[in-house]
């Protein structure tokens, strides 16, 4: 069965049997997600939290990757603070949507998964990845800051360190794997038949037992106190996207007229770091 596309035709939705899947489609921008697909992806989930039918959610990404994270591409205008702080608080709760949906959700990821996209996949309640997969979120490189900051409660304070101040954006997937990021690496080639065969085997079990062990894990997770950590961090969040340096200027106006990868290299220059200039959408 497969149904029609949402969020101005940037998220797909299919149900096969037991199984709904939910796909970022806008693969001419590597699946970053914009305001239309976080539409998208709410409305897909309405529709398999609706349908009795659906044991389990498989959430994919369409073309060359899974996705190179939340696009934050400016407009013609500098947004004020009310309205980052709205676009933030929605790509936070798109986010946890995933972590509180009662249908367990299994997401596959390839090529890239980066910024925000990977604290998607890492809320999802289990994490696939193809061999092929490159994982990170850059945002310090951008003067921008974390989300749903979920990574110190998977893969532990040291590592989230590491991985989120130095914004290093070329994890392999076995390093994933080893860190905790990801629950299994699997040949690009089998990726989708990996994640539906991990999704129908959680769909043939009794799907209450399922829903309600979730639900025991997640609350658990909150009693340690994750849900308000995660809302102390939005906040920070918000005022790293609202806070102008004059580091920040000049980056930003670098960033406009020449690139991700000029400004970088400025910003390096400018420290006396090294490293090559890399650069993705968040």
């Amino acid at each position: 069965m497969t149904g029609a596309g949402h969020g101005g035709g940037r998220v797909g939705y299919e149900r096969r049997g037991e199984l709904a899947f939910v796909t970022l489609d806008r693969p001419d921008k590597l699946n970053a997600i914009d305001a239309a697909m976080v539409r998208g992806l709410h409305e897909a989930l309405d529709r398999a939290e609706g349908d009795d039918a659906v044991r389990a959610i498989v959430l994919t990404g369409a073309g060359k990757a899974f996705s190179a994270g939340f696009d934050l591409a400016a407009g013609d205008t500098k947004p004020t603070d009310d309205e980052v702080r709205r676009t933030l608080t929605a790509d936070f709760d798109i986010i946890m949507r995933f972590w509180d949906c009662p249908k367990p959700t299994v997401a596959a990821v390839h090529r890239y998964c980066l910024g925000s996209a990977l604290e998607l996949a890492v809320a999802c309640d289990v994490t696939i990845a193809a061999d092929d997969c490159l994982f990170g979120e850059p945002e310090v490189q951008f003067g921008s800051g974390i989300v749903a900051l979920l990574l110190p409660w998977f893969i532990g304070p040291k590592l989230a360190k590491e991985l989120l101040l130095t914004g290093d954006d070329r994890i392999p997937a076995a390093r994933a794997l080893e860190i905790g990021l990801v629950n299994r690496v699997v040949p690009a080639a089998s990726l989708a038949d990996e994640a539906v065969a991990m999704a129908r085997r959680i769909a043939g079990n009794d799907p209450f037992a399922v829903r309600l062990t979730k639900l025991a894990i997640n609350r658990s997770m909150d009693i340690a106190g994750m849900r308000s950590a995660l809302a102390q961090a939005l906040e920070i969040d918000v005022t790293i996207e609202t806070t102008e340096t004059p580091e920040s200027r000049e980056f930003n106006a670098i960033l406009a007229r020449d690139g991700a990868k000029a400004a970088i290299a400025w910003r390096r220059a400018r420290s006396g770091s090294t490293g090559p200039a890399t650069g993705s959408d968040r």
